[in-house]
């Protein structure tokens, strides 16, 4: 009997229910309060929804990213609350109505930036990291380093996302390790963080089945716009 689910469908379905329990079972050992953890379940939902480019996973994740805001703040992560909520929101909810205005069935049309343009960025994220590690630590950043990194590199993909380069989904892959990087780090002095941790492990894997489908859907977009 066929259910209408890939095999990687099936995966990923077991693999967030397998997450949320921990989520869970990490939440209660570690007494968390319900509202510091809800982002992550509403987060498993989203990267359900990255890992097949679908354009829904910016409009929950602009509103999620206000709960994220306000969890980043308890943990002292200045620098990234403020990408939550200043940038992450606006951008995802940006970024939902352009995908929306060019459909390309469940997701939008993709396409790749110029050598020129990846090295204007390059160039622009190294003085923007520099500007980071010297105002975080003025105004209380515990982890300067992986806090203004994966940050700036949230920042990137966000603007790279809106305009649909498919470049993203490779950033966000680097940019799921350097995030895993940093909750690690962050065990010892504040062990709660581990429902973040073990999200962060489903996200990752979420992103890298993302890349792969990203790369698939600009081929077959490619293709349709060249025998047309």
């Amino acid at each position: 009997m066929k259910t209408g689910f890939s095999k990687k469908d099936i995966f990923i379905f077991m693999l967030m229910g397998c997450t949320a329990i921990l989520i869970t079972i990490a939440g209660i050992y570690f007494h968390q309060s319900f509202l510091r953890i809800l982002p992550l379940y509403i987060s498993l939902v989203i990267g359900l929804l990255q890992s097949r480019v679908n354009r829904y996973a910016s409009l929950l994740g602009s509103i999620n990213s206000l709960l994220y805001g306000a969890v980043y703040i308890h943990f002292n992560l200045y620098g990234s609350a403020f990408s939550a909520v200043l940038f992450s929101f606006p951008i995802q909810l940006l970024t939902f109505i352009r995908w929306n205005k060019n459909k390309w069935e469940h997701s939008t049309l993709l396409r790749k930036m110029s050598w020129k343009h990846r090295i204007l960025l390059l160039l622009v994220f190294a003085v923007s990291l520099a500007a980071l590690w010297i105002i975080l630590p003025l105004i209380g950043s515990q982890y300067v380093f992986l806090d203004s990194v994966t940050n700036l590199l949230g920042i990137l993909i966000y603007f790279l996302t809106m305009f649909a380069f498919v470049e993203y989904t490779f950033l966000m892959i680097i940019n799921g390790v350097i995030g895993t990087a940093l909750y690690i780090t962050m065990l010892r002095n504040e062990p709660e963080i581990t429902t973040y941790l073990i999200y962060s492990v489903y996200s990752f894997i979420c992103i890298v089945f993302s890349f792969f489908q990203a790369k698939k859907l600009y081929s077959n977009q490619q293709q349709k716009t060249d025998n047309k």
